[in-house]
């Protein structure tokens, strides 16, 4: 008897380890120190040494059930972006910069090349938030998890200047809301997505005139990004009051976590278009509307309180990072929460 004869490949964890060492380095930032392998990541703060107050902020996130769509289209080359957008996103939602990411995958059995795929797209959602990835760990657990399933999360260290932080405590009533749209459903709300649809392969390859493409590429479509818009806005002088990534709890969990006591945020409901694949997702499922704002980010990504005037430089903004925006709401004095009409 010996480790892989109890299902446990040590060597298939050094061909996966050298397959995405290429991958890993793309992500290095000039703080990384030392190369890939070591025992912990190091990341000199010479970075953050010119700053008042500087205050570490993290997150730490997986892509939930997510992650049997990857299985059943065999497609694991985004889904380590979704892991890292769910990190950073939370992270520049309070006003910081991500600096490095690690990455943990548990697996049933240990095929390297699609560890190495799976490093790659996180490798890809570092490059995209301007974050290094500096470590992981790939764990092969024979015997807990079917062998060609995994499960992969993550975890965020960022930076801001205390003086940036944004808490939302001066949003006040008048201020605007302006939501930055999404990709689709994001990684949120699977377990409900795949309750309505049919996940099979022949069901995901359908192609839907309304999605313009095939309903596994539009479940499938990864996390928005949104650390280089908000930096955007930062660049532009403009100061958010408030900001809610649009996550699990949809429009009525996330949208009051920013907002102080006294304070209502208004979210105008034809103030933009919802995406195809939510209203599939809602005729299909036979889904009220309550349930799917308390559930899915319904085309909005992020959540911003700013002053009025701010509106149109911080939409230009947005736009000149790549992403559109739209003016959805405003604030009003009242009890704390979300009104949608």
């Amino acid at each position: 008897m010996d480790y892989k004869k109890a299902g446990v490949d040590i060597e298939a964890g050094y061909k996966s380890v050298e397959l995405m060492k290429a991958h890993v380095k793309e992500t290095f930032r000039p703080e990384v120190l030392g190369g890939i392998g070591g025992f912990s990541g190091a990341f000199s703060m010479s970075a953050i040494k010119d700053m008042e107050e500087p205050i570490l902020l993290s997150g730490t996130d997986g892509c939930g059930t997510k992650v049997k769509l990857a299985f059943l289209m065999d497609k694991h080359d985004t889904i380590g972006i979704d892991a890292v957008a769910m990190c950073v996103n939370d992270v520049a939602c309070a006003g910081g910069e991500p600096l490095f990411f690690l990455d943990y995958i548990a697996c049933g059995k240990n095929y390297p090349e699609k560890i190495a795929t799976i490093v790659k797209g996180v490798a890809e959602g570092c490059k995209q938030s301007g974050c290094a990835l500096i470590g992981g760990e790939t764990a092969e657990h024979p015997g807990l998890m079917p062998e060609d399933e995994y499960d992969l999360a993550g975890f965020a260290v960022g930076v801001a200047d205390k003086k940036n932080l944004i808490t939302g405590e001066n949003i006040k009533a008048g201020d605007v809301l302006v939501g930055i749209a999404s990709s689709g459903v994001h990684s949120n709300g699977f377990s409900l997505v795949r309750k309505v649809f049919e996940m099979t392969k022949e069901s995901l390859d359908t192609y839907y005139d309304e999605l313009g493409t095939t309903l596994g590429e539009a479940l499938i479509a990864p996390t928005i990004i949104y650390v280089k818009a908000l930096k955007s806005i930062k660049d532009a002088g403009v100061v958010v009051k408030g900001c809610s990534h649009i996550t699990g709890g949809g429009f009525y969990e996330n949208i009051p976590r920013m907002l102080p006591e006294n304070i209502n945020a208004v979210v105008k409901l034809d103030s933009y278009e919802v995406p195809a694949i939510f209203k599939l997702l809602q005729k299909t499922g036979n889904i009220e509307d309550q349930m799917m704002y308390n559930t899915f980010n319904m085309g909005l990504g992020m959540v911003l309180a700013l002053d009025p005037a701010d509106v149109d430089k911080t939409i230009a903004a947005i736009e000149a990072a790549g992403q559109k925006a739209y003016v959805v709401g405003h604030c009003e004095e009242g009890t704390k929460g979300v009104t949608l009409c």
